[in-house]
């Protein structure tokens, strides 16, 4: 049993002992054949393992499908690098000392390179050698190293905005924890490859000079010891070891350049679908016209007198026969046309058709505007649509005033609309509906004008002030007259605004309110992160925002809303109540915005006999009935005072006790719109409160 258990773990751990000492000893190899003396067998194995791993490395960078399946690439070209450099110092060390004996002294591989590939000839081996030598340093590794280098470069620049929209993915649901992290670690990991190409990329550059340099050593060392120690003819000497070290150079170029192929294949991928035999297959020869037109082209070629005809007309020949190959295919259906983007979206459309999927499952837009045709020229990006241009205006100055960012307006044209009309919708379902003509005005009534216009008398779409649409010539006429002029896409976006500010509470979802927290958590992180999740849900401070923009309260100051949810989530979780300590916060800011300046705070009042009784009536949980006429009577009185608050010139605000500000606002502002409820405790003490009407009081 013990034998067993021995060998098992033997057979585990011999893999991964060989897999983790490949490298440590493939160092150890390159540094001993620097330093030692090999026979000219092994220098043989040597240089054909430098082959072999060359192409393997080619093969490699070609089946990629993206640069980060060859990752380890940099380390590998440093690595092959390295190897012939020694394996130049080793064959060095062998064609001086043994060189003169002959070509076949430093080994066959060097000598089937210097005799056979050049024929013998030193002028030939010297051209060959100094032509790869400019293909590999000019060409083939400075294109390279400029790709490295301009990817690299992109990529670093494109980091930020990568990260932000994963973490807006992560934030949406779109994907998970693990997946964001992975995807993370992709975009550090493609930018620190890139940034390792450009530097490796001047190893195959030094490589190639050093090449140079090494054929001029040789070839002068060669002369000097063949001479002054063998006794050589200088003409013996000069052949001998010129073509030794003409093998030499080519056998350590030609790896070398096919390594610089490979490395321009990594780093000039475009696309990561496919390997690159498969993208040159169906883009170069999918399109049936271009190979119809070469096939032509080679073929008229071929016709001219002097050319060699009867190689031109086979490739024509060849090549229409795959043009009409591939016809033939197409016209039965088994093969797509270019471009390959089409040929995917065309599968997954036949795909979708035959089976339904998530993808038929949309979104529906938060927030919409639905346009009428003679309504498209306001909203069309070619044509300078003016409303676009004030919708992105309304979104801003929205952010600006109410304190967070709404969601776009994804705008739409409605066949089924009126060609003048447009709609506006919410999560999909209309919040209003209205009439535009491009081209006319609309005069709105304020309330105290001179007398009627010569137009089409309408409706104010976002106020509901009555107004007429007028031409251009009566302009004047209407200003003379003290009407408000506005044009056609001031009225389509005055009321858009009027929509997103009166939905301001349903417009921030929990989305919105986490990225208002990580906006305001890049000011004050501490607050941010011990308030959310430690002491309350972003699910509750939504709630809590939501009752401050249902009741027209802003929420730009989110430093004091942080403070005082912090101070009292640990006392109560009730939105409610939350709301109601939020708004005694903020309650300089709310007077503010009612009664400007230090102006005298005149408000209506509840009579304390009906503040008694309402009280009694919520009983001690807060979710007491008002008796019927009991509420009759309180909506028509507030309705009264507040009409003649509004006939005053005054904001018609209610005065409440804070036990029942929230009932009360609730309950009237379904009768009276514009009245705004608040508590006694939101008045600073440094305001004087004027009351103007009493709610309950007879008479």
């Amino acid at each position: 049993m013990a034998t067993g258990n021995f060998l098992n773990a033997r057979r585990i751990l011999t893999p991964v002992l060989l897999r983790s000492l490949a490298a440590p000893l493939l160092i150890l190899m390159i540094l001993a054949m620097m330093v030692l003396p090999l026979p000219v067998f092994l220098l043989d194995v040597f240089f054909t393992f430098n082959i072999a791993i060359s192409v393997m490395v080619m093969l490699v960078a070609m089946y990629a499908r993206k640069p980060l399946d060859f990752s380890a690439f940099p380390t590998v070209l440093l690595m092959t690098t390295l190897l012939r450099l020694s394996l130049n110092v080793a064959s060095t060390r062998i064609v001086l000392l043994a060189g003169h004996g002959g070509a076949d002294a430093a080994g066959k591989v060097i000598e089937a390179f210097g005799q056979f590939l050049v024929g013998g000839n030193t002028a030939v081996g010297i051209v060959v050698f100094v032509i790869l030598t400019v293909i590999n340093f000019v060409v083939i590794t400075k294109g390279a190293g400029r790709i490295a280098e301009v990817s690299a470069r992109f990529t670093l620049d494109a980091m930020p905005g990568k990260q932000m929209a994963i973490d807006a993915d992560l934030n949406a649901g779109l994907i998970d924890e693990k997946t964001a992290k992975q995807r993370r670690k992709e975009v550090a990991q493609e930018a620190d490859f890139f940034g390792a190409m450009d530097g490796a990329s001047k190893f195959v550059r030094g490589d190639a000079i050093a090449g140079i340099l090494i054929l001029l050593i040789n070839i002068l060392g060669g002369l000097f010891v063949g001479v002054a120690q063998h006794d050589m003819a200088f003409a013996d000497a000069a052949h001998t070891y010129t073509i030794l070290t003409i093998g030499d150079g080519l056998v350590a170029q030609i790896p070398s350049l096919i390594i610089s192929v490979a490395a321009g294949l990594v780093v000039s991928r475009v696309g990561d679908g496919e390997d690159i035999g498969a993208q040159v297959l169906g883009q170069v020869f999918n399109n049936t016209q271009v190979l119809g037109l070469t096939a032509a082209i080679v073929g008229v070629l071929g016709l001219i007198p002097g050319m060699p005809n009867m190689v031109f007309l086979l490739f024509a020949s060849a090549i229409g026969a795959l043009a009409w190959m591939r016809a033939k295919r197409q016209a039965a259906g088994d093969v797509e046309m270019p471009p390959p983007e089409a040929e995917t979206e065309a599968k997954t459309q036949t795909a979708e058709a035959q089976e339904a999927s998530w993808r038929d499952v949309g979104l529906v837009d938060v927030l919409g505007l639905e346009v009428g045709y003679r309504l498209i020229p306001m909203v069309d990006k070619e044509q300078d649509g003016e409303l676009l241009r004030r919708i992105r205006g309304l979104r801003k100055k929205f952010a600006q005033d109410v304190g967070f960012l709404a969601s776009p307006v994804h705008i739409r044209d409605n066949l089924e609309l009126k060609p003048n009309a447009y709609r506006i919708t919410l999560k999909g379902v209309e919040a209003a509906l209205g009439e535009a003509f491009p081209g006319q005005f609309l005069a709105i009534n304020p309330g105290r004008v001179g007398g009627p216009l010569p137009g089409r008398e309408t409706i104010d779409p976002a106020f509901g002030l009555p107004a007429y649409w007028i031409d251009s010539a009566s302009r004047e006429q209407a200003h003379a007259l003290g009407y408000t002029v506005v044009d056609a896409s001031t009225v389509v976006a005055t009321h858009l605004n009027h929509v997103i500010l009166s939905h301001a509470a349903d417009l921030l979802g929990r989305q919105e309110t986490q990225s208002l927290l990580d906006h305001i958590g890049q000011e004050i992180p501490k607050l941010v992160d011990d308030l959310v999740p430690k002491l309350l849900s972003v699910s509750t401070v939504q709630r809590v925002l939501q009752n401050l923009l249902a009741e027209e309260v802003n929420i730009r100051d989110m430093r004091t809303v942080i403070e005082t949810l912090a101070e009292y989530a640990p006392r109560t979780q009730e939105a409610a109540e939350l709301t109601a300590r939020v708004r005694e916060a903020l309650g300089r800011a709310i007077i503010q915005s009612l009664f400007p300046g230090n102006a005298e705070v005149q408000v209506m009042a509840i009579e304390p006999g009906l503040e008694r009784i309402l009280l009694q009536a919520m009983g001690t949980d807060g979710d007491g009935v008002i008796e019927p006429g009991l509420a009759d009577t309180l909506l028509r009185q507030t309705a009264q005072l507040a009409q003649r608050q509004e006939e005053i010139g005054l904001p018609p605000v209610l005065l409440a006790p804070a036990q029942l500000r929230m009932l009360l606002s609730r309950f009237l502002r379904r009768a009276v719109p514009s009245l705004r409820v608040i508590a006694n405790s939101e008045v600073p003490e440094s305001r004087t409160i004027r009351v103007t009407g009493m709610v309950g009081q007879s008479g």
